[in-house]
């Protein structure tokens, strides 16, 4: 796993710089997208998610609003960009696939790496958890960008979840990421250790529902036999 990074978002301040490449920034989505992770989870943590509007986070990223408005036209849009930054550090570790290695082995490391990458948010991502049932405008529009984040750290550990069956990977690991996601905005520990063992035995658990639903809905031959149709959770 990673070196773990400090709980404090990185320093975007420069992007108070009037004379700043906006056009450059806006061909590179990630700047932005870390720009405003930093900005909407630095405000979360100040003042509570519930009152975070766009236009504080556009002005506390220094992005002018003729620039924001491509990009983030609600606060599921703000959300999605901290899920995008998360993805995207995990994405440029992308290494081979090691045959040797279990799937679930290969998604506990994609998913600690996440984790590793939300820790400098982890004071305006506890806000969001407590406030965004309050929300469920958000809640339903972040629903799908994270969908597909879960999606990503699917392929990320050599899972296709575009394959039969892939929805329901994606459904797992949506679920289990959410259960450790709690461990995790309360892991004071400096490895987050108890992050780790959640996210195991989350995993774990994940494995043995998936084997159990696979049995259930495996098509049967004319003797009542398994037809030995590949397994929904042979890839975990």
């Amino acid at each position: 796993m990673s070196d773990m990074s400090s709980d404090k978002p990185e320093d975007n301040s420069f992007r108070s710089n009037p004379t700043a490449d906006w056009a450059a920034d806006l061909a590179d989505p990630d700047s932005l997208d870390r720009a405003v992770a930093a900005a909407a989870m630095g405000l979360a943590a100040e003042k509570g998610w519930r009152r975070v509007g766009l236009l504080d986070v556009a002005h506390t990223a220094g992005i002018p609003l003729s620039r924001f408005h491509h990009r983030y036209r609600g606060r599921s849009d703000v959300l999605a960009a901290v899920s995008r930054v998360a993805d995207a550090t995990v994405l440029a570790g992308d290494a081979a696939v090691d045959p040797t290695e279990s799937a679930r082995d290969r998604l506990f490391d994609v998913m600690m790496r996440r984790f590793d990458a939300l820790r400098p948010y982890r004071d305006g991502l506890r806000s969001v958890l407590r406030d965004l049932p309050a929300d469920p405008s958000a809640a339903l529009g972040f629903s799908c960008a994270f969908g597909r984040s879960m999606a990503w750290m699917l392929r990320a550990a050599g899972i296709d979840p575009d394959r039969r069956g892939g929805a329901a990977l994606v459904a797992g690991l949506g679920t289990v990421h959410a259960r450790v996601m709690r461990v995790f905005l309360d892991d004071d520990t400096a490895d987050l250790s108890r992050t780790m063992a959640a996210l195991d035995n989350a995993l774990r658990g994940a494995e043995r529902w998936g084997a159990t639903f696979c049995r259930w809905t495996r098509p049967r031959g004319p003797n009542g036999k398994s037809s030995g149709t590949e397994s929904m959770s042979s890839g975990i």
